[in-house]
């Protein structure tokens, strides 16, 4: 019997990045997680990204040039993201016929256009991370109208795009189910949900030099770390927190990241929340656990239904009990252990987190629960296997949601 020939393996894996990479944040959180797990497993990783962001150690990067006048904002859409994405695509393509990877690992819809034409100037196979709807983030981040001309030319280029790569990494179902209906063929979506490194994020006691520099001795301490930004829930968290102080005294908002922090202090602070919500400002991705561990119950109230919702899988590492809105994205990640209030419903958030301060037993053995949950089923080094299956499959010339 002729022994079977051996899986090629991908030793070099492009990266396509159309963000200002690295910024201690949502996709690239993502991103940096899956570039080191490659490494640690061998593989050469490229990253092709703007010419704004932060330089991680150990993460070799390749940035678009600087144009004058037109820089990449942190966070959202813009109409300047056009020209930054032709930019990088050419950075790209240089990348690519000099690089020659194996694989072509685009993230997100714009990366999907860039990295399309790098696959097939190198032949390489390409593969798509999509943590949610094009369509429906700019929708979500109010840059268009849903059902006008705008949202329905956004709707067939993103059809388009999804249809090109030879794989395509969808966080949740509700992805899938997408996919499905843009006529995506099924045998190349491969179901990745969100990771969290186990030993970054993880239960320990609070920094007391931390929770005195802070004022939060004696304090029940709800926390949030994201986007400061409506459709994160922020406002709707601002709304909440009157109702849980009137119900529990000496509870306190941690609202950690940026940007807008001037803004949601200033609404707080009309709210008479001064000495019961504060603004650290950007967490360095490096300190989100220590920060986290200052709480005792974690919230999101992020109001888009189709979003990946990476923050919660931190919390859940951390052993925090969560309070999220009920979408089915919170719902895929946190389980039957989560604790869900209505989307846009203040009253409804601060019920659901004043049960939790209220009740402090209930509450460890939910974040209990939650770490369970997160390393049986979210840990990177699993996820990492799962990748490398999926690169293998496509370089054997086998479909991709066999893996």
């Amino acid at each position: 019997m002729t022994a079977a020939a051996p899986v090629p393996q991908a030793r070099r894996v492009l990266t396509i990045a159309p963000t200002p990479f690295f910024g201690d944040r949502g996709c690239h959180v993502r991103i940096l997680e899956e570039v080191r797990g490659l490494q640690a497993r061998g593989t050469e990783v490229l990253v092709a990204t703007y010419a704004t962001g932060t330089e991680v150690a150990g993460v070799r990067t390749v940035r678009a040039p600087n144009l004058p006048g037109l820089r990449a904002r942190p966070l959202g859409p813009s109409y300047g993201r056009p020209v930054l994405d032709t930019v990088l695509a050419g950075t790209a393509l240089r990348a690519a016929r000099c690089f020659r990877p194996d694989i072509v690992h685009a993230h997100l819809h714009e990366g999907v256009a860039v990295g399309w034409l790098a696959a097939r100037l190198v032949g390489s196979p390409l593969v798509a991370d999509l943590q949610g709807s094009l369509l429906s983030e700019l929708v979500d981040h109010r840059f268009l109208k849903d059902g006008g001309l705008g949202s329905a030319l956004v709707g067939a280029m993103e059809g388009w795009l999804v249809r090109r790569p030879d794989a395509l990494l969808v966080g949740s179902p509700t992805v899938a189910r997408l996919l499905a209906d843009q006529h995506v063929d099924p045998a190349r979506v491969v179901s990745f949900p969100d990771g969290v490194d186990l030993t970054r994020f993880r239960p320990m006691p609070p920094d007391h030099a931390q929770v005195d520099r802070l004022g939060l001795r004696d304090k029940r301490v709800v926390v949030f770390l994201g986007v400061l930004t409506a459709y994160q829930g922020v406002d709707a968290l601002i709304e909440a927190a009157p109702l849980v102080i009137a119900a529990v005294p000496d509870a306190h908002f941690l609202i950690l990241g940026y940007p807008n922090e001037a803004h949601y202090r200033h609404m707080a602070s009309q709210r008479g929340l001064d000495g019961h919500m504060t603004f650290p400002g950007r967490i360095p991705y490096d300190d989100a656990a220590r920060w986290l561990n200052l709480g005792a119950v974690a919230v999101s109230a992020k109001t888009s239904r189709t979003e990946a919702n990476g923050k919660l899988l931190n919390y859940m590492a951390c052993g925090l009990p969560v309070v999220a809105t009920d979408t089915p994205i919170n719902r895929e990640l946190l389980g039957e252990a989560g604790c869900y209030a209505a989307v846009d419903d203040p009253a409804a958030l601060a019920a659901r987190l004043s049960e939790l301060l209220r009740a402090p037993t209930r509450a460890r053995e939910v974040g209990a629960a939650l770490r369970r949950r997160v390393e049986a089923e979210f840990s990177w080094p699993y996820l990492t296997e799962r990748l490398l299956l999926v690169y293998e499959r496509l370089l054997a010339g086998q479909t991709a949601a066999a893996a």
